[in-house]
């Protein structure tokens, strides 16, 4: 019930109640399309475009507290606007801006319908678990061949999925597997057999990703929840709980990578990628060097270059997300994105432990956040779809809890 509703209760209709379940099945399912994003415009796109402008002119309301999310995103993208004036060849500058614009209003909508309706919470990350599996699945089975043209999940013999590059599909996968990992922890035994099967495979589609990022992030994301739980639950029962059913699934992730690596195609990108630092990373203009370059360039372009300029500079793209925001979006989305960042975090830090019925999606999306903050420093994490919907999900988790207290504040009503 949204709180227009909770103040001015109306008689129950069916026909309401078939809108409101279409509704939050239609939300499903432009989540699950997140995951198959091989061409663009992608299925998800066109979805969301419709979505977003039925739900908002059938009155969906942007409350005070997720107001400052639209409010950064905006600037953001006027930075972006501007950077364009600089540009001698627009090319495709302005079809990117076009995106930026639009996956800041999914952000913006996802943040509206959690404050509108909480449960949907379970909804958005059940479907996103699902094409978390199936993406997973056709990164695996392309990455050993299974069946003719299978080669189209891959790239550079790296899983990808239903994605276009390896380095955004893994990432995806994060937040699903905490997911199921939290529901493992937390969760009846009884539904722990499809659990571990929908990890195992979640898990090795983010190996097979063989991207560094995800790998790190994934680490950190599962050590940061395990962290957090001990934190939460302060019974021994439960503790001991989480103890040794982590230990038993590191176990179990141990040996799923042990068997991957029997493989030799798989042993030998696997050392190839453990190289902490390759050539292109600390080379001649290679990723270390573009960035200490592009942040002293910056210091001269307070408009920024424009979009996709930086890698027409140098051999390749900034692989910074700091660097990016700086090169296309100026200084005024430069700033208006650290600020952004930093209340994001300030909220799910503020409300992380609260004992809520959206505590656990809150917990999960702003451990994920946090590690795209942290791999932003060696990758782009612009433009990923799943990004702004977990800045979508810690805001509405934010302003659910604002509701909370403001109901707690002005106490019960008369009867």
């Amino acid at each position: 019930m949204s709180t227009l509703d909770a103040q001015h209760p109306v008689p129950f209709r069916p026909q309401i109640a078939v809108l409101m379940m279409l509704g939050s099945a239609m939300v499903a399912c432009g989540v699950f399309l997140s995951g198959f994003v091989m061409s663009e415009p992608a299925p998800y796109e066109l979805l969301m475009v419709v979505q977003v402008a039925v739900w908002f002119l059938l009155g969906l309301k942007i409350s005070r507290a997720v107001a400052p999310l639209l409010a950064f995103l905006l600037t953001f993208n006027v930075g972006g606007i501007l950077s364009l004036t600089v540009m001698k060849d627009l090319g495709t500058g302005p079809m990117y801006l076009a995106v930026s614009t639009f996956l800041a209003l999914t952000s913006v909508f996802y943040a509206a319908i959690i404050e509108d309706r909480h449960q949907r919470l379970r909804l958005i990350f059940q479907a996103w678990v699902a094409a978390a599996i199936i993406t997973a699945l056709l990164g695996i089975l392309g990455y050993f061949h299974a069946f003719p043209g299978a080669e189209a999940f891959t790239l550079y013999d790296r899983a990808k999925g239903a994605f276009q590059d390896p380095n955004v599909f893994g990432p995806f996968l994060i937040a699903p597997a905490l997911y199921l990992m939290h529901g493992l922890l937390t969760g009846k035994l009884s539904a722990a057999p499809l659990r571990v099967v929908g990890l195992l495979i979640i898990s090795l589609g983010v190996f097979l990703s063989f991207s560094r990022a995800a790998w790190a992030l994934f680490l950190i994301s599962a050590v940061a929840l395990v962290f957090i739980l001990l934190l939460k639950e302060r019974t021994g029962a439960f503790r001991l709980k989480i103890l040794l059913l982590s230990l038993a699934a590191v176990a179990v992730l141990v040996v799923a990578v042990v068997v991957a690596l029997q493989f030799e195609q798989v042993r030998n990108l696997f050392l190839d990628r453990t190289t902490l630092v390759k050539d292109y990373d600390g080379g001649h203009l290679g990723r270390f060097a573009r960035h200490r370059i592009g942040f002293l360039m910056m210091m001269e372009n307070p408009l920024g270059i424009g979009p996709m300029v930086f890698s027409e500079i140098f051999p390749e793209d900034e692989h910074n997300i700091w660097l990016k925001s700086l090169t296309t979006y100026g200084w005024l989305g430069f700033l208006s994105y650290i600020a952004m960042m930093a209340w994001t975090l300030t909220i799910g830090f503020r409300f992380l432990l609260r004992d809520r019925p959206w505590q656990p999606y809150l917990m999960i999306a702003w451990i994920v956040i946090v590690g795209h903050v942290i791999i932003g420093n060696v990758i782009d994490t612009d433009h990923w779809r799943h990004f702004y919907l977990l800045l979508g999900i810690v805001w509405g988790c934010g302003a659910l809890e604002w509701r909370h207290q403001r109901m707690l504040r002005r106490g019960p009503s008369p009867a």
